[in-house]
């Protein structure tokens, strides 16, 4: 406030004590004047943070786009050079894994600027991120656990991509394979997202990383039936296959008795590819084969035994009026009627 201007409440005791007075409409117009000045002045402040705030903003939105577009490109890149190099061209595991730290490097270097557009400052972002480093890694550490899993993986390389799989208890083709998770595709097309910490930790059975798989099936037989014959049978299928390998050769031999079978198994490779093919198509040409030598396969049956009825109760003796009729009631079983008086 300039010095000697008049305030709003001197201009009201001027007015109560000294209405007439010449200096009191001047005051009043300086006043108001600038007033009205000042709420200009705080009005274009105003503005021009605003002003400054949407142009940070829209610079802000500019380089999120520029960021998300330059982190799909950095993650083109770099698939591109694993590409070129000629031992790794077909492996799509190492691709998306460093596709997908690019990417994610790209993100947050966008993100840092975008911060430090808005008027945070990046050094005091870092320092404090150092100084509470321990507890976003308490906070994230499951995250982190998978980002580690992830490398494990990488170096290690328990499946690929394009591999099917056994892992967290799900069955599934490998699809990708990035920092935190792998994407498999179960046999119903389903897609399962397994963490790389959990997959990782578990148990992994690979199906694919193998030349070769064995069959293993089991039949049962009725105990009439000849064991030498069925197991003669199921060989002879086996070895007329052509996609069952001579060398392990075919075996078959008697695995249990059963309460109502004698149990026979086959044991039987193969190769990968012709695995669950080979393995339907044995199943029905063992049960024609069986079939055709009168060999029976026998099933669960139930026997329904009726009960006897219980015997009808035998009928009440009629009462005997005869001399055993006289005697004394009270007399123990066995005893002798009392004898008859003399003269009666």
């Amino acid at each position: 406030m300039k010095q000697g201007m008049a305030t709003p409440s001197t201009l009201f005791h001027t007015a109560l004590t000294n209405p007439l007075s010449p200096k009191l409409p001047n005051q009043i117009s300086t006043t108001v004047t600038d007033t009205l000045t000042g709420k200009k002045i705080a009005f274009a402040k105003l503005s021009d943070i605003v002003g400054d705030f949407a142009v940070n903003i829209a610079i802000a939105l500019l380089i999120l786009t520029v960021t998300l577009w330059l982190a799909t490109w950095a993650s083109r890149l770099a698939k591109g050079a694993i590409r070129r190099i000629s031992r790794l061209r077909e492996d799509e595991t190492l691709q998306g894994f460093v596709g997908s730290l690019s990417r994610y490097g790209v993100i947050m270097v966008g993100v840092i600027a975008i911060l430090h557009r808005l008027g945070f400052e990046t050094t005091s972002i870092i320092t404090v991120l150092g100084a509470a480093s321990l507890a976003i890694g308490l906070a994230l550490q499951g995250a982190l656990s998978n980002v580690a899993a992830g490398v494990m993986i990488l170096m290690f390389r328990p499946y690929r991509v394009g591999d099917v799989v056994t892992m967290a208890g799900k069955l599934g083709t490998v699809r990708r394979l990035d920092l935190f998770n792998t994407e498999l595709s179960d046999p119903d097309g389903l897609k399962v997202v397994v963490p790389n910490g959990k997959g990782f930790g578990d148990v992994i059975v690979n199906y694919t990383d193998i030349p070769r798989r064995r069959i293993q099936l089991q039949f049962g037989i009725d105990y009439g039936d000849s064991i030498d014959q069925a197991v003669e049978v199921v060989l002879g299928v086996a070895r007329a296959d052509p996609c069952i390998m001579d060398d392990p050769a075919p075996w078959c031999m008697v695995t249990e008795l059963a309460a109502s079978q004698v149990t026979i198994e086959l044991r039987a490779w193969t190769s990968l590819a012709d695995y669950w093919t080979t393995r339907y198509d044995l199943l029905r040409q063992v049960k024609l084969a069986f079939d055709a030598a009168g060999i029976t396969i026998p099933y669960p049956t139930q026997a329904s035994i009726a009960k006897a009825p219980a015997p009808a109760p035998a009928p009440a003796l009629a009462p005997d009026h005869g001399p055993a009729a006289s005697a004394d009631p009270h007399a123990p079983p066995g005893a002798a009627p009392p004898a008859k008086p003399a003269g009666a």
